[in-house]
């Protein structure tokens, strides 16, 4: 005799757990990363104009400075102060390298190793783009106090984004 039994009740299906937020959090509007991507897009067609009459692009640019402050750097090093793996900064370090503003040169001791140096006419440059930090920051609308404060809160920002990447 079989004896029959009330509708199966299935154990609830474990969802993720959705916190109550406001409907404004979900606008494009009010994304801090949004934000901080589309002022990235704006700094790279200023730096664009900027920088096109020196036959530059601002990841080249990037590279000249911290070969302004200190020459000799590996590939690795210089990738690890621009947020840049070898493979984005190599094909970038050769176009430098074809236009004459650095030399690559391997290390006696370890072939591996490349370290990058400038040239007579990448060091020529450090001064007529002296001016270009100042006229992009003046695009931004921001007085020198505000750019400083920004750039501080970036770092701030970066910096906790990194670590929380790492945990």
């Amino acid at each position: 005799m079989s004896v029959r039994q009330g509708p199966q009740r299935r154990a609830p299906r474990k969802s993720a757990v959705v916190p109550d937020v406001p409907a404004d959090s979900q606008r494009l509007d009010n994304q801090l990363c949004f934000a901080v991507y589309a002022a990235a897009h704006a700094f790279g067609r200023a730096y664009r104009a900027l920088l096109g009459e020196h036959d530059l692009t601002y990841p080249q640019y990037l590279v000249l400075l911290v070969l302004w402050e200190e020459e000799g750097l590996s590939v690795k090093e210089i990738g690890t102060r621009l947020f840049l793996d070898s493979g984005t900064l190599t094909p970038l370090l050769k176009r430098l390298e074809a236009s004459g503003r650095v030399r690559r040169a391997r290390d006696r001791a370890d072939e591996r190793q490349v370290s990058i140096f400038l040239t007579d006419a990448g060091r020529a440059l450090r001064e007529p783009l002296a001016c270009i930090p100042d006229q992009a920051g003046g695009m931004t609308g921001l007085d020198v106090e505000g750019r400083r404060a920004l750039l501080d809160h970036l770092v701030t920002l970066r910096t906790g984004l990194h670590d929380g990447t790492d945990a």
